[in-house]
Order: C-alpha cells, then structure tokens, then sequence
C-alpha cells in the first residue's frame, strides 16, 4: 500500500476522534459562524503541524540506526494499540445545553491562535503524534521522503475532514448525543489498534 494511501486511512481514523478540539470546533461554526469555524480549523492544523515536525527530527535522532528500528517500530506500535483501548474504553462528556464559546475578541487572530493552543496543550496529541512517528519511521527505514508523504497524506486528511465539518456543523450537532459518540470512541479505538498490530507486523517482516 502506498505511504499516502497508509496516512490518509489514519488522517480519516484520526479525524473522527472525540476530543476538545472537535467539539470546539463545532460549537464555534455553530454560533460563530462557518468564516470562525475556518479560522480555528486553520489553527488546529498548524499545531498538528508544528508537533509531527518536531516528532519528525526526534524520530531522526532516535532511530538514526538500523538496529533500533525493530524496537521503535514495536514501541510505537504498542503505544498506539494502549491509544487505541484508551480511546475505545473513553467516557464521552458533552455539553447537552450547547452553550456557545465566549471568545473576548471575534478575529482571525483569535481563532487561530485558539485552535494552535487548545490543541497543542492537549498532552495526548503530542503522545500520539510522537508514537506514530516513531513507529512510521521505524518501519519505513532509511527511506525518510514517504515518511513525510505519509504523514502529509495524514494532516491533509485531517485538515480536510475538519473543513468538512465546519460546513457540516449544523447538521451534525443532531449526532452528539452520548450513546452515538460511544460508538464512534469504539470504532476509532478498534481502528487505532488494527494500525498499531500492522505497524509492528509490518516491522517484523521489514527487520
């Protein structure tokens, strides 16, 4: 399967994950407007950005030699199947009353910079971004140009899948209701773990 094809499964498996940044970013479309919406989108893909750069020159200095590929790719397989049961086991929260976002001043700026660090302090996008750097590059060795065309093929995905859904905001605020979310944290985290078994599968066979 091709890098890209690999990053887009995950960026779409990704895209659909609970957390505060969607739900941010739907409550913002809803009552701010689509144009906000944009805006915390753009913000929320330059963090996811920012962190895979910086996981991208760790995984460098980490697996700069050939014997440490097979323990990276069983490590960041591993931590990705551990992501994958959090995330199936995961209790959802959601605000039943939809209270909009107070947001002090309504520009541009703003949004960005509220998508960048509402994202970027969250610890389990940097947990997850790192072990899946690790295990991709672990796996795909020396070869460093479709680690990154995997990991563009991902953050397209995501960045997508979150314009999506600013448009779609309206209508999918009928769907965050607790036992559907439930279903989706149990997809997510069966798939999660699906790429985690391939990772060091595939790792396996490689080294």
């Amino acid at each position: 399967m091709h890098p890209i094809l690999q990053g887009l499964i995950l960026g779409f498996t990704l895209s659909v994950l609970l957390g505060p940044a969607l739900f941010t970013l739907l409550q913002t479309s809803i009552h701010r407007g689509m144009k906000s919406g944009l805006f915390l989108a753009g913000g929320i893909f330059l963090s996811d950005l920012s962190v895979v750069f910086l996981a991208y020159l760790g995984a460098l200095q980490l697996i700069n030699q050939k014997n440490n590929y097979l323990i990276a790719g069983i490590v960041g397989g591993s931590i990705l199947i551990g992501f994958g049961i959090y995330t199936f086991y995961r209790k959802v929260h959601i605000d039943e009353n939809n209270k909009p976002i107070e947001v002090k001043v309504p520009g541009p700026i703003t949004y960005i910079l509220k998508g960048y660090f509402l994202n970027i302090m969250n610890p389990f996008v940097w947990f997850f971004w790192i072990s899946a750097m690790v295990g991709v590059s672990a796996n795909y060795g020396d070869d460093k140009a479709d680690v990154v065309i995997f990991f563009s093929g991902t953050l397209f995905a995501i960045l997508s899948s979150d314009i999506l859904k600013v448009f779609l905001a309206g209508k999918l605020k009928q769907y965050l209701k607790p036992q559907m979310l439930i279903r989706v944290n149990h997809i997510v985290g069966l798939l999660l773990m699906i790429f985690g078994v391939f990772l060091i599968i595939r790792v396996f066979l490689k080294f």
